[in-house]
C-alpha cells in the first residue's frame, strides 16, 4: 500500500535536525576539548596545527572553545593529523579512573612457590579493573647466606623504589645494592632477583608495567597454570584482575 504524501513529509520532517540540536550534540561530545587535548599531547601550537590542516589558527581556536561548529571535512583533516578515525570525536568518552586504596583494606600475601618465602607483598591497585600497571608494596626478609633468591622474568618493564633497608637487585649479569631513596627501572624480560642486604628487612614499592616486548608472552594472570609462565616462580607480585581475589606473584 502506498503511503500518503503528507505522511511521508511528516516522517521526513522528524529526521531533520535544526541548528540548535546539532550544536548541542557537538557540545555534549566535547569535540573542541578533544581536539585541544590531542594538540597539547603533541606539544603542537594552533599555528602548527593550522599548517598541517590548512585551517587558520583563529578558526581552530574558536573550534576548541566551542564558538564554531566544525564540518565533517574539517574534523577529518584534524583526525588525519593525529592518526585518529573520524569516529573518535563522536565516541562516548570513558569515565576517568580514580581509586583510593586504604592501608587498612590491603591484604598481605607471601611469595608463592618458595618455602620459606623471601618476601611478602601488598597490591596497591587490586581494585582497578583493566589496569595498565600493577603497583605493590613489598617487604624482603633477610635470607641465610647459603640460600640464593630465585631469578624470574616476565614481559614488560619494572620500576622499583626502596623505602627502607638495603636491597640487592640482580638483573642479568648486573648487580646493584639500593639504599632508601634509590630507584631502578629495568627490562623485566631479563632474569632478575631481589635480596635483602643486612640483618633487617628491606621495604620497596614495585610497579610492573604491561608493555610486552617482541617475542615475549604477556604477563601471566592469576590462575594461569605454572607451565604457561615464562620462568619458574617466584615471579614479581601480581594479584587479581579486579574481582577482589588475590593471586600469586607473576
Amino acid at each position: 500500500m502506498t503511503e500518503r504524501p503528507e505522511e511521508n513529509g511528516e516522517q521526513m520532517h522528524k529526521t531533520l535536525a535544526d541548528a540548535d540540536t546539532a550544536e548541542r550534540f557537538i557540545t555534549e561530545k566535547h569535540i573542541g576539548e578533544r581536539i585541544r587535548r590531542l594538540r597539547l599531547k603533541k606539544s603542537m601550537g594552533l599555528v602548527d596545527l593550522g599548517r598541517h590542516t590548512g585551517l587558520s589558527a583563529s578558526f581552530l581556536s574558536q573550534l576548541e572553545t566551542g564558538r564554531v561548529v566544525p564540518t565533517l571535512r574539517n574534523l577529518a583533516r584534524i583526525a588525519m593529523v593525529f592518526s585518529k578515525d573520524l569516529a573518535y570525536f563522536f565516541e562516548t568518552e570513558p569515565a576517568a579512573i580514580f581509586r583510593v586504596h586504604r592501608k587498612k583494606d590491603r591484604v598481605r600475601m607471601p611469595q608463592t612457590g618458595v618455602e620459606p618465602p623471601s618476601y611478602t607483598f601488598e597490591s596497591l591497585g587490586y581494585m582497578v579493573p583493566d589496569r595498565h600497571m600493577d603497583p605493590y608494596y613489598a617487604e624482603f626478609v633477610p635470607l641465610p647466606e647459603q640460600v640464593e633468591p630465585k631469578s624470574h622474568m616476565h614481559a614488560g618493564f619494572e620500576f622499583l623504589f626502596v623505602v627502607a633497608g638495603e636491597l640487592v637487585l640482580r638483573h642479568g649479569d648486573q648487580e646493584a645494592t639500593l639504599a632508601p631513596g634509590d630507584a631502578a627501572y629495568f627490562d623485566a624480560g631479563t632474569p632478575h632477583s631481589y635480596r635483602s642486604a643486612g640483618n633487617r628487612p628491606a621495604e620497596a614499592v614495585i610497579v610492573t608495567m604491561h608493555q610486552s616486548q617482541a617475542g615475549q608472552q604477556p604477563p601471566p594472570r592469576p590462575g594461569a597454570s605454572a607451565t604457561a609462565r615464562p620462568a619458574t616462580p617466584p615471579n614479581p607480585p601480581r594479584t587479581d584482575t579486579g574481582d577482589g581475589k588475590h593471586g600469586g606473584a607473576s
